[in-house]
């Protein structure tokens, strides 16, 4: 059986597939097409089942991909689940006439059902049911209300052979549904729609982001320096710092073993920083460095996420983000690179223009640091004092809308006009915003820490042998000469290339100064991505694309880093 997640943007499918589906769940591309989409597996009725969550569109006679990747897949459905905003019934029906024309076993899911009552929609669902022919259950996909009735009820799931009407016959067939099936009652605006308004006008909404972005950005630094110093550390030395000592004094008559496992001592002494062994930073920098900042990070980007803030910024600020060549839900793909560059570059697929795709790509590339290298970048650079975090913050925001303007004159293409669903405020049940903290913060843990693991004896091992000596020699001329910085920092610059925050561990023992702190956390940002990073930007771009990003990268980051090699900071 293979079962099809179909509605408009917004009805809420992608909550309902997950729902549904659980973890078991694939991503891929429509062959052919850039428009992405989801399948998983459910149980129906005894037997297997296959569901796949359809592009959203508001009519299959709509243009674009959207509209004819989700026409080519409904051919191959056994049936549809028709997922219906209970907020915007007008507006859904309009799919949902169309879908019944298809010849095609169906049935509503008529989702937001709690919304609709919080708003004052009433709607006879008996009714509604009787009109259309075919099932109607009322979902709350976000709080799992009536996902169980639903799955029972999908055998029930009826095929009309309604001839095709005109438009203008089913918007008349619309009319006499609503006239019967729904009321509305009124009632005056909430504390939480006047903050909704607000949110999206100019001078309120600008100050309401000012403020959440500063009350994030203490929000992760405060709250990760707090488990860091609190959890994180103690637990270290608590329990880990005498297993690493005894395996030191055994391994001490092993130089070479010593050095790979140990690292270095200071004054006979572990540094779990500046040791760089397997035992000691490779462990220590992903789990107690790096994963307090990412889990206060995630954690803050769930609650805008879920809340539904976000698109109201991107409909804030989508009139600046045409500047740079991009429209406003670009914002969403930029924040997401705060966390990890891999899933926003996955999440330039809801730009619709090649030109789009591109310009946010690389902006992301050079000027958007993960979470794991922001959180070496607070700790080391911090140190010196905050003034010098918010000069490469400065910086790269600086970069971003220089090379963005720049990109937006001179890649050709189009930017499309922002067309989003505004959902209303809403908060998520803790469970689940802890279920996607803990998938996320897994996903980090199983990408970092066999990096870090890898890495530290690699680089060790190169240390060892004289490789990396070498390498320091031939580029002396510019890591030092044009950037300011000691040759071993290159060391950092190749290791940049596997692992960011990696990288910015190989700066500790060097006894950089602010001013070289400064260069070398903006030259990192800007050059190379992660391995990561560039797999997905080829697979997303393709070869001649990214080989254009690279060199601006390149270009870009030596002389964004000789410059401020130049300047008294």
């Amino acid at each position: 059986m293979k079962i099809l997640l179909a509605g408009n943007p917004g009805a809420g499918k992608s909550v309902l597939f997950s729902r549904l589906t659980g973890s078991l769940v694939t991503s891929d591309n429509f062959p052919g097409t850039a428009i992405g989409f989801s399948s998983g597996h459910m149980r129906v009725a005894n037997q297997n089942a296959d569901v796949i969550d359809t592009p959203g569109v508001y009519s299959l006679g709509s243009s674009g991909q959207a509209g004819e990747v989700a026409r080519k897949m409904l051919r191959d459905g056994d049936i549809i689940v028709n997922v219906v905003n209970a907020t915007n019934l007008e507006r859904d029906l309009y799919l949902t006439l169309e879908l019944l024309e298809e010849r095609i076993p169906i049935i509503v899911a008529l989702n937001v059902w709690d919304d609709a009552r919080h708003i004052g929609i009433e709607i006879d669902v008996a009714e509604l049911e009787q009109m259309l022919g075919v099932p109607v259950v009322p979902t709350v996909a976000t709080t799992g209300e009536g996902i169980k009735y639903l799955v029972e009820s999908i055998p029930r799931a009826v095929m009309r052979a309604n001839p095709a009407a005109t438009r203008e016959e089913r918007w008349s067939r619309i009319g006499e549904i609503i006239g019967q099936a729904q009321k509305v009652t009124h009632r005056h605006h909430t504390l939480g729609e006047s903050l909704a308004d607000a949110t999206v006008r100019p001078l309120p909404g600008t100050i309401i982001a000012l403020l959440i972005a500063i009350a994030v950005f203490a929000f992760v630094v405060y709250g990760g320096e707090t488990i860091y110093k609190f959890i994180a550390q103690p637990v270290f030395n608590a329990l880990w710092l005498p297993i690493v000592s005894a395996i030191s004094n055994l391994t001490a008559g092993v130089p070479f073993l010593h050095d790979i496992l140990i690292g270095r001592l200071f004054d006979g002494q572990i540094d779990f920083v500046e040791s760089w062994g397997l035992l000691t930073t490779a462990l220590y920098v992903p789990f107690a460095l790096v994963l307090p900042y990412i889990i206060t990070f995630y954690f803050a980007l769930g609650l805008l996420e879920d809340t539904g803030y976000l698109p109201r910024l991107a409909v804030m600020i989508d009139t600046i983000m045409h500047r740079f060549g991009m429209h406003g839900y670009a914002i969403i793909p930029t924040i997401l690179g705060f966390g990890c560059n891999v899933p926003a570059m996955l999440a330039t697929r809801v730009l619709e223009s090649r030109k789009e795709r591109f310009i946010a790509m690389t902006l992301i590339a050079i000027a958007v640091p993960c979470a794991s290298l922001q959180a070496l970048i607070l700790g080391l650079v911090g140190q010196h004092g905050f003034q010098y975090v918010a000069i490469i913050y400065a910086t790269l925001l600086t970069v971003w809308i220089i090379i963005g303007i720049i990109l937006n004159r001179a890649v050709k293409g189009f930017t499309p006009e922002l067309l989003i669903e505004i959902h209303p405020y809403r908060l998520m049940p803790w469970k689940l915003m802890m279920e996607k903290l803990w998938i996320r913060v897994r996903g980090f843990i199983i990408e970092a820490v066999p990096i870090m693991v890898i890495a530290v004896p690699v680089i060790n091992v190169l240390y060892l042998t004289g490789v990396f000596q070498a390498i320091t020699d031939f580029t002396a001329p510019v890591v030092s000469g044009l950037l300011g910085l000691p040759k071993e920092a290159v060391a950092a610059i190749f290791v940049a290339f596997f692992r960011m925050d990696a990288a910015m561990a190989l700066l500790a023992p060097l006894e950089l100064s602010a001013k070289q702190l400064v260069v070398s956390s903006v030259v990192l940002v800007m050059f190379f991505p992660c391995i990561a990073t560039l797999m997905i930007m080829l697979r997303e771009m393709g070869w001649k694309s990214l080989l254009i990003a690279l060199g601006i990268m390149l270009c870009s980051g030596l002389a964004v880093g000789a410059l401020l090699n130049l300047l008294p900071i």
